[in-house]
């Protein structure tokens, strides 16, 4: 039987707060501590008198100040606490520091993929349409559709997993970086091992040009792809159709193999976070990391605003001095982009990460490089780049749900494993897993969420990732994630210059 759920949590022994675990009545006694008003639920009560320009510690790490005297049971939140971060950073290693796990059990489960010519794994069998450019967005959506009928029975039986195109609304009056960015974006993806055949659909006139776009592509990912120049084209849509045949006659030769864990490259994504994305979905998929990791396989972290004011623990795992100021530059690079616009680096959390108990960057930071465990990070990849090493990679993006996730689908990432306290339907190229942080998301919205992280409050750790691990190897074998289900498909390119 589960066992019941405490009214709060004290999550280090260090720290001056506690969190509720369920809404929280005013002069209600918690641990012998009376309230002095509500607390809701995911947001914080003093542990003890905290006086004006104290630090506030949760995770056993400071994540602000507080801007007055704060009595014992009092709420703390954004009306009393505030950022502690400020601009770069000299990051210096710190020997001895990083935190280790013991090798995780479960390493022996497979799960049924392909395996590419390349070596690499996938967990779909899909024909991709990528347009260049905005201006033939809805012409691949279009041919994307038509072939989804003709091949309806090919892909009922499992053949093939489906036709999909991905319009986004860049690729002309883009300049310098900011073009071979969308470009490099572009080429991750048509890269993807999910992909098993890619029609890379141009305009003609576009600064995306299709040879660029081709050549930017590696070399192991070339020979499944096709290329059409609609304004050098007859009729471009039988034309497209014709070469997403093609396609689709190769893929549909291919069959699921059992492969291990170690052929399995996840992304890392948190997205709405709550107070509860620390304590119960961030953890999870921490320790999923490290099992990946320890079998020999690949996890991504992005979104490097949100690593803000939690990076040294991160840092202090890196696997070499080489590693470790590469991800040390990385997050400087970051803070200086904000800076550079004339931002505070703490423009963060969103309204729903405050309205989840969320008050400061910091604790967004702490909880969500949790994601990441205590697995070695081993590289760090620029926007586009490949993750080719096992362990943590470190990828350059936003924190920005659909740019961050289409990111690390393009990096390499065959599952992207999508954290939320908050709830999304939105879905990336690759099966995006949603992870309530909370039951009361998880009863709400079945048809958004995959997996509810709140199970380990009850049924403890071990319990919840010896399932969460089953429907990972479940879905990367198959079987379709609520966002599949509802054809929830979309990507995003990150746009960081000027438009023509």
């Amino acid at each position: 039987m589960p066992s019941e759920i405490p009214a709060s949590i004290r999550i280090h022994p260090r720290d001056t707060v506690a969190v509720a675990l369920r809404p929280l009545a005013s002069g209600e006694v918690v641990d012998g501590l009376a309230l002095r008003e509500e607390v809701g639920q995911g947001h914080k009560f003093a542990l003890a008198d905290i006086a004006a320009g104290d630090t506030v510690v949760k995770y056993g790490q400071p994540i602000g100040r507080a801007t007055q005297a704060i009595p014992a049971g009092g709420h703390v939140h954004t009306h009393n606490v505030e950022t502690a971060l400020a601009g770069e950073l000299a990051y210096a290693p710190h020997p001895g520091e990083a935190q280790a796990h013991a090798p995780r059990a479960g390493t022996d489960l497979t799960w049924q993929g392909y395996l590419r010519a390349d070596g690499r794994a996938a967990t779909r069998n899909e024909i991709w349409i990528l347009p260049t450019v905005g201006c033939v967005g809805m012409t691949a959506e279009q041919v994307a559709r038509e072939a989804q009928g003709r091949h309806a029975a090919l892909i009922a039986a499992g053949r093939i997993d489906g036709v999909h195109a991905f319009a986004h609304p860049h690729g002309c009056s883009q300049l310098g970086d900011d073009l071979d960015g969308t470009r490099a974006l572009l080429a991750g993806l048509a890269a993807s091992p999910n992909a098993a055949g890619v029609l890379l659909l141009g305009l003609g006139c576009e600064s995306n040009q299709l040879d660029a776009l081709v050549a930017a592509v590696p070399v192991w990912a070339r020979s499944k792809l096709r290329m059409l120049s609609s304004q050098s084209a007859g009729n471009e849509i039988e034309e497209a159709g014709r070469l997403v045949d093609e396609l689709v006659e190769e893929a549909a030769g291919a069959r699921r193999v059992e492969l291990p864990l170690s052929a399995l490259t996840i992304g890392l994504k948190c997205g709405g976070s709550d107070g509860f994305s620390g304590l119960t979905a961030n953890p999870l998929l921490g320790r999923l990391s490290e099992t990946i990791s320890d079998a020999g396989g690949k996890a991504i972290l992005t979104e490097i605003p949100e690593i803000f004011g939690a990076e040294q623990a991160l840092l202090d795992r890196a696997t070499s001095r080489e590693v470790f100021d590469a991800a040390a530059g990385l997050v400087n690079r970051f803070k200086r982009y904000y800076l550079d616009q004339g931002l505070p680096v703490s423009e963060n959390p969103s309204p729903g990460n405050l309205a989840g108990g969320i008050t400061t960057l910091e604790e967004k930071s702490l909880g969500a490089v949790q994601k990441a465990g205590s697995a070695p990070l081993c590289d760090v990849i620029d926007y586009g780049g490949q993750a080719s090493v096992p362990g943590v990679t470190l990828l350059e993006a936003p924190g920005n749900d659909a740019v961050s996730s289409t990111a690390l689908a393009a990096s390499g990432a065959t599952l992207v494993l999508f954290t939320t306290g908050r709830g999304t339907p939105l879905g990336f190229p690759v099966p995006t897993v949603k992870v309530a942080s909370n039951r009361r998301l998880s009863e709400a919205k079945p048809h958004w969420i995959d997996f509810d992280a709140s199970i380990a409050l009850d049924l403890g750790q071990d319990a919840a990732d010896a399932a969460f691990l089953q429907r990972i190897c479940a879905i990367a074998s198959g079987e379709a994630t609520a966002s599949e289900r509802g054809g929830q498909r979309a990507i995003a390119v990150w746009k960081r210059g000027v438009t023509l």
